[in-house]
């Protein structure tokens, strides 16, 4: 296939989890013999933390304005077989309108965000990426949560098709590594700082770290406020590049995984970072949400931590239990959640519409309505 994707970025890991997502599903689909163009907008923030230079297999095209773009991407578009606009992209509006004009045969939008795309269309009526009549003019909307989401999709926003196409891990990059000593934690959390996680984050980690003054706590991410209540047992490193994130998950007892709570109220919602986790046999304790056992199985594959002390009776887990939890959860990240796997899901889903939608289209012109 021939695809075309206008997203937020691949070129910068720095404060989103979107990038490190999308190498792994490009380079996967690169490998299988499809041709990608992803088209990005080049600001100061992701340009002055670029940790992607020379992607292998698919096609960058950086732009500083739309309309600089513009002719690049009706090229792009010609001949495509499907093009996605994403959750995000700060060009979302032009780039959907573009895909609408353009005789695409198969339209796409791809909410990697689809709870907190919801909470804002409740809260404000209108979401900055979500074009104002919604999603009924897309082919097909791809959401990375499922569950509940999938229809308030429809019911909200007018999705005629939706599909869940949830996160991956790449196992080339993800796998357990020596440990570090700058990354050596009882406990390690990996995130960027968001007030909506705070409560959790504070429940889970902060108030284990006060409880356990003898154990050593870490904290990867960017963006954490001046005044966040750090204590003497916890360490931070500012931010964790997406090549030092099997070091950092192989360097600790215990990671824990907190979701945005907007994503947790909705559920179906894994993270990334949590099958990147999995895949290097980090153990995982993770907040609840619903959903979570359809993607590992807690007490065997993953801890589940309601409440401070959940976190420190996982802490006095022994050796030998901790490392058959990691190695389980390693075993069900690569059967089920590689960015392999998810690249071939993408194009199974993408056929499958194409060829719907194809027919449907050749169903109106022997009726000789015109499209």
């Amino acid at each position: 296939m021939k695809l075309v994707i206008f997203g937020l970025t691949v070129t910068s890991s720095w404060g989103n989890g979107h990038a490190t997502l999308w190498r792994g599903l490009l380079n996967a689909l690169a490998a299988c013999g499809h041709e990608v163009t992803f088209f990005e907008r080049d600001v100061p923030y992701y340009a002055a933390h670029r940790d992607l230079r020379e992607p292998p297999g698919y096609r960058v095209v950086l732009y500083t304005q739309w309309q600089e773009a513009l002719a690049q991407a009706r090229a792009a578009l010609t001949g495509s077989d499907a093009a996605i606009v994403t959750s995000y992209c700060p060009d979302a509006l032009a780039a959907s309108d573009l895909l609408l004009e353009h005789d695409v045969p198969l339209r796409v939008f791809y909410d990697l965000d689809t709870p907190i795309t919801l909470h804002g269309l409740r809260e404000q009526g209108t979401v900055e990426y979500i074009p104002r009549d919604g999603l009924g003019a897309f082919d097909l909307v791809l959401s990375y949560t499922g569950g509940t989401a999938l229809r308030e999709l429809q019911s909200a926003l007018g999705a005629k098709a939706v599909e869940p196409l949830y996160g991956s891990v790449d196992p080339a990059l993800h796998r357990p590594v020596a440990p570090v000593q700058h990354y050596r934690a009882d406990l390690s959390y990996l995130g960027t700082y968001a007030p909506d996680r705070q409560r959790a984050l504070d429940r889970l980690f902060l108030e284990p770290a006060l409880a356990l003054p003898r154990k050593r706590f870490l904290i990867g991410g960017a963006k954490y406020p001046q005044d966040f209540p750090w204590s003497s047992n916890i360490w931070f490193v500012q931010h964790v590049a997406p090549g030092d994130h099997a070091a950092f998950y192989s360097s600790a007892a215990i990671t824990l995984n907190i979701t945005r709570s907007a994503m947790a109220d909705m559920g179906y919602c894994p993270s990334g970072r949590l099958f990147e986790a999995a895949a290097c046999a980090a153990v995982i304790v993770s907040d609840w949400w619903e959903g979570l056992d359809a993607f590992f199985e807690p007490g065997r594959e993953i801890l589940i931590a309601h409440r401070a002390e959940d976190v420190i009776a996982a802490l006095a887990l022994s050796r030998g239990e901790l490392q058959r939890i990691g190695e389980a959860a390693r075993r069900r990240a690569l059967a089920e959640h590689t960015a392999g796997r998810r690249a071939q899901q993408l194009i199974e889903i993408l056929s499958r519409h194409a060829a719907r939608r194809a027919s449907a289209r050749g169903a109106v012109a022997i009726l000789g309505v015109s499209t």
